[in-house]
């Protein structure tokens, strides 16, 4: 079978390589050519772990290929995918003028039948939007051609896409085209083998699907957020209250640790533009209205520890930063808590020193001029008076606190994330904050 997906992002580039690696020949086209390059040199221009190595392996076997022309690898293509951006825009909708220009592009210069699938996250409705430009662009060439469109949205989690991407736990395909159902079901054949479903429903529902989703799952973060304030207030240790609901199997325990609010590209965007489309239907969705401002609410709540411990004035004072991405294992640095805290800071006249593992060449242009990065978590700490927690990569989790003390101005830690325990850092003579540990 032979694929190509427009756009080398986060999603096209990771649904690329996935597909090539078990065979599919997979053609990746974006218009910067100095990315394309990049690619066909095996270099990958995202952090994503694994992703190099399966990437150089299929280049090298000549299953995956880079162009900057759609026209040119259009020919003998059964399926494209569309894997553009979806920008938010200035009133939080999702901005499909991408998604259009791509489609617009396929009908352009089709010759014959194509699945043509969206992969970017796009609101309830653009399977038409896409139908319309590609039909517009055949009836102004004359041209009668027939295509499907199938809505396939992604579930991939950063930091573990490769592996999501190879083992889904279900595959939603969104189409009323037999045809294009049945060549969908054969291109992710081999991925069924763990026994998670493909899940075959209409396209509205499929796009509906992936907002859904990703409004759930930031609604279970700031609703644990919301109990870990409360929690602080009242005495109670939100990580035992954690511990306690997340067993219930009506519930679990994936999304529900306190922290400094969500970040990336996926929820903050996606909630956003479901509230726009309640506004638009004249539905209002009280829910994921709470949800925003509790997250952006909470992605301030650090700085408020920092200044009810200094005082609101932190002239001279110098802070330490571990982790500037929104999460680990990516360099993502999109809505990052990290960047309204260190704003923060500095505002106040703070210092701030900061090191990532990963995301420090992202994040520099993203800080204020005068933050300092340092090429280690060690050197971050050097007469700092505090150190801030943001990120809970794993090279923090167990440091040398003894020395970490040794090298501090003062012996204070602001935990954002909850990965120490709070009584061993007070035997250690830490001053420690943690998130809704009842202090």
């Amino acid at each position: 079978m032979k694929l190509t997906i427009v756009g080398t992002g986060y999603v096209g580039l990771v649904t690329g390589t996935c597909l090539a690696d078990v065979g599919v020949d997979v053609t990746c086209v974006d218009i910067d050519e100095k990315k394309i390059q990049r690619l066909r040199n095996g270099e990958v221009p995202i952090y994503e772990p694994g992703l190099d190595l399966i990437l150089k392996n299929n280049v090298e076997k000549g299953r995956l290929h880079f162009s900057t022309s759609l026209k040119d690898v259009l020919k003998g293509v059964e399926v494209v995918m569309i894997a553009v951006g979806t920008p938010q825009g200035e009133d939080g909708s999702a901005d499909l003028q991408y998604v259009s220009a791509v489609a617009g592009e396929i009908g352009r210069y089709m010759e014959d039948y194509h699945v043509v699938v969206t992969k970017s996250t796009v609101p309830v409705g653009t399977h038409k939007v896409v139908r319309n430009a590609i039909q517009q662009e055949l009836d102004a060439r004359g041209v009668d051609l027939t295509f499907d469109v199938v809505s396939n949205p992604e579930f991939l989690k950063e930091g573990a896409a490769v592996a999501d991407f190879l083992k889904p736990d279900r595959i939603v395909i969104g189409t009323e085209s037999e045809m294009a159902k049945e060549i969908m079901h054969k291109l992710y054949r081999p991925f069924l083998l763990n026994g998670h479903p493909i899940i075959d429903m209409d396209p509205a529902s499929s796009e509906m699907t992936k907002y859904a989703a990703n409004a759930m799952l930031a609604t279970r973060i700031s609703f644990m957020n919301d109990v870990a304030n409360l929690c602080e207030r009242m005495g109670a240790d939100v990580n035992k209250v954690r511990k306690g609901i997340g067993v219930d199997p009506r519930i679990g325990s994936q999304f529900i640790y306190a922290g400094i609010g969500y970040g990336g590209s996926c929820f903050p965007k996606d909630v956003k533009a479901l509230l726009r489309m309640g506004q638009e239907m004249d539905y209002p969705m009280e829910v994921l209205e709470a949800v925003d401002r509790v997250n952006n609410r909470q992605k301030s709540l650090l700085v408020e520890k920092v200044m009810k411990h200094f005082g609101r004035d932190l002239s001279g004072l110098k802070f330490a930063v571990w982790g500037l991405s929104f999460k680990p294992k990516t360099d993502d640095m999109r809505e990052a808590p990290s960047l309204r805290i260190i704003d923060q800071l500095i505002a106040a006249g703070a210092t701030v020193c900061a090191y990532d593992p990963v995301a420090m060449e992202v994040a520099a242009p993203m800080l204020p001029a005068s933050t300092l990065l340092t090429g280690t978590a060690e050197a971050a700490v050097q007469n700092a008076d505090a150190l801030l927690l943001l990120t809970e990569w794993p090279e923090f989790r167990m440091p040398d606190f003894t020395a970490l003390k040794a090298q501090m101005a003062q012996p204070v830690i602001f935990d954002g994330r909850n990965i120490y325990a709070a009584d061993d850092m007070r035997k250690l003579g830490y001053t420690y904050y943690g998130i809704g540990l009842g202090e």
